[in-house]
């Protein structure tokens, strides 16, 4: 079956010219309804999206083969993130296409703040020429505040450095180092608010920045402020940004976006010192070009080689890296089912390790295989996107570890389950460059492929044992296709893993546990 992808909204053609270059079939239906779109979505494995199509709980229970959704911008509010992963839907956005677009914009409207350029344009095609009414100010030495120093937010500081204005932060994820590297000094909220001249918001709309400057903020601002908001609507508090434009605590306000949008209404509209655009942030044609072919790109990449980037809900996975990590996931996930088959939902936490060549990857999608074959022993259609989110449900605590020096062998995967019996390790290498095996079981050493049906037997080591086996399964018409076995100590414990070509029905199962010396029989399946 072909991989097919639909454009649900108005894109630049470019983003459907390079699906069909990498053999992606595509469909453009912009504008459809949410039932229109519900009706034809379960055909698609990829959704390429803008602002106006709403990914919500509905939509996504109905899209019964789609992989992956890509918005074409920054913004992922129109999508319903949580609801997508527990689909096992990656949710991507292109946070760096209109990136300059947007910061360029954040610096026009400063200064039309600085120079009440709109108000001055208007007053002059009226007729008047009132040169001593527009008093403006100058941005040299003034103090920019951003609120989020993120992609965009840099390059605004870039372009305010430029202007001979002293720049403050506010990020909570922004580290010294990359303070000083884009030569901003990094404040807590409060500082920000009492220094800054003029304002600027450059951070994703959150529970944690929903209404950041609000009423409350906005009377902690320097009097006299000027704040812009080209980032999300519902950052600021409107009707309270309105009540202080009036009482002059704000001296100006420009805002691109809104909590309502369209925005065909706001108690702002008409308030002196207010400018509006209508979501102008990314409205450059190299804006739409750029997140148009990015989009594009990043779905195709994911749909035809598994790699994974800017996305909002799985760890990211260049298409350079895929190659290399893809037989570590390989591995990695049938460690996670072996643990699951074989311990069951007795595991609180999971541990897993790298080391030798292994250690030099991405270890997050390493992770995550494990977690999905590991959640996938408990519940139904579960992948890398949505088993990190089950695990969490399950309260389920995960640790990564990596060991640059190589062991006894040049590279390694180890998964450690904690239960309340105390923890349980698995390991596996890599023969040659591709080839997953499994080394070590529970402590035991053991060589084995874990391919298809297979039997985990865990037996005391005694002569005559292997010949039981032998012929129960043979009077029950099951054929051993390989055997692999390992042991503790001479006569101790002893752990087989034996890959069949049928699965053994319950009944043989329990004959294999009649025979002397089995302790337990687990049928597992790759």
């Amino acid at each position: 079956m072909s991989i097919k992808v639909l454009i649900s909204d108005k894109m630049d053609p470019r983003a459907a010219e390079i699906f069909r270059e990498r053999g992606i079939e595509v469909d453009e239906r912009p504008g459809r309804s949410p039932d229109a779109l519900k009706a034809i979505i379960g055909d698609y494995h990829g959704l390429a999206i803008r602002s106006s199509t709403t990914v919500t709980a509905d939509l996504l229970e109905a899209a019964d083969n789609l992989k992956v959704v890509g918005r074409a911008g920054i913004g992922v509010d129109n999508i319903d993130i949580p609801a997508a992963s527990a689909r096992g839907v990656v949710v991507m956005n292109t946070p760096f296409g209109n990136s300059i677009t947007t910061a360029e914009h954040a610096i026009a409207l400063m200064f039309a703040l600085a120079r009440q350029l709109p108000e001055a344009d208007a007053s002059t095609q009226a007729g008047k020429w009132e040169k001593s009414k527009f008093m403006g100010v100058e941005l040299t030495g003034k103090t920019l505040g951003l609120i989020g120093a993120g992609n965009i937010g840099s390059i605004v500081a870039a372009r305010a450095l430029g202007l001979k204005m002293k720049v403050v932060a506010f990020d909570p994820f922004l580290s010294p180092e990359r303070a000083l590297e884009i030569g901003v000094e990094k404040v807590d909220l409060d500082t920000l608010l009492a220094r800054a001249d003029f304002i600027t918001l450059h951070t994703p709309l959150t529970d944690e920045t929903r209404g950041i400057l609000s009423r409350d903020a906005l009377a902690r601002t320097k009097k006299g402020v000027r704040i812009i908001n080209c980032a999300r609507g519902g950052l600021i508090d409107e009707a309270a940004l309105k009540d202080a434009l009036d009482s002059g605590q704000v001296a100006g306000a420009a805002l691109d976006v809104f909590e309502t949008e369209p925005a065909k209404e706001s108690p702002l509209f008409g308030t002196p010192g207010f400018i509006s655009t209508p979501h102008l942030g990314a409205s450059t044609r190299e804006a739409q070009v750029n997140v148009a072919i990015q989009v594009a790109e990043q779905l195709s990449d994911y749909l035809l080689n598994g790699a994974v980037s800017n996305a909002l809900n799985m760890p990211s996975l260049t298409a350079e890296e895929a190659p290399r990590v893809r037989p570590y996931m390989g591995l990695a996930e049938n460690l996670g089912k072996l643990v699951g088959q074989v311990i069951g939902d007795r595991v609180k936490a999971i541990a897993v390790e790298v080391e030798g060549d292994a250690a030099e990857l991405n270890i997050k999608p390493i992770t995550g295989a494990v977690l999905a074959g590991l959640m996938g022993s408990y519940s139904d259609s579960v992948n890398m996107v949505n088993a990190p989110v089950l695990a969490k449900d399950r309260g389920l605590d995960v640790k990564e570890v990596r060991h640059s020096h190589e062991g006894d062998y040049h590279t390694l995967v180890r998964v450690t389950a904690t239960t309340d019996e105390g923890k349980r390790r698995v390991a596996g290498t890599l023969f040659g460059a591709d080839n997953p095996r499994l080394v070590h079981i529970f402590d035991v050493g053991i060589e084995a492929e874990l391919s298809g049906p297979m039997l985990y037997i865990v037996n005391q080591d005694t002569p005559g044992f292997i010949g039981a086996l032998g012929t129960t399964l043979g009077e029950n018409d099951i054929n051993i296709a390989t055997f692999n076995l390992g042991r503790r100590t001479v006569g101790g414990e002893a752990v087989a893993l034996v890959a069949v070509d049928s699965q053994p029905s319950k009944d043989v199962v329990k004959k294999l546990c009649a025979i002397e010396g089995v302790r337990r029989v687990v049928p597992l399946r790759f």
